[in-house]
């Protein structure tokens, strides 16, 4: 130890003591975000408006907290809630568990799962912290229908996955022929 160790651990110390302290005005004015910023989950949605969660449970083997649980079941013709043979009925996430980490994300095989940048999951409840489907799901944009509903975009679920996403939509095309017919 030298002679002036104890000074130069000083000299920091008073360094700092006259800067002026940053403060954020948090609630009021939020911090943007990193473009990748791994925040709150989303279940994603076809264009037509059938979810994209096929029920496999990928997620939930590949998440290392134990965080999310998912319920599958079949469609039926009379009840389509996605194009493939299954649905995720039941689909939560409990938050008090959840490390933000991204493998959920990573397994998902058909991107129904992403996540979002909203960062303000903190409550007062702990029920309140265990997301429920409707709780996660994408809202319904403009031209899509809620499920249940047929296959709008193909006839098999392989028309959804392998559709050009720059292609018009079905109801697109048929709008725009039928502005071009008068």
């Amino acid at each position: 130890m030298g002679v002036f160790d104890p000074y130069k651990g000083f000299g920091v110390t008073f360094s700092t003591m006259f800067k002026k302290p940053t403060t954020e005005q948090y609630p009021e004015e939020k911090k943007a975000t990193a473009p990748r910023f791994h925040g709150r989950h989303q279940l994603n949605r076809h264009p037509d408006g059938l979810e994209k969660c096929v029920g496999c449970e990928l997620c939930a083997w590949a998440c290392p907290a134990d965080a999310i649980y998912v319920e599958g079941a079949d469609n039926t013709e009379t009840e389509r809630f996605s194009p493939g043979e299954r649905y995720g009925r039941v689909y939560q996430i409990n938050y008090l568990r959840c490390i933000l980490c991204g493998l959920c994300i990573e397994a998902c095989p058909t991107r129904a799962l992403t996540m979002s940048n909203d960062y303000e999951l903190a409550d007062d409840s702990r029920q309140d912290l265990i997301f429920t489907k409707e709780q996660l799901l994408a809202p319904l944009a403009e031209g899509m229908e809620a499920p249940p509903h047929p296959l709008r975009l193909g006839e098999t679920e392989t028309d959804y996955y392998l559709r050009d996403p720059d292609a018009p939509l079905p109801w697109q095309v048929a709008s725009q022929t039928d502005g071009q017919d008068r």
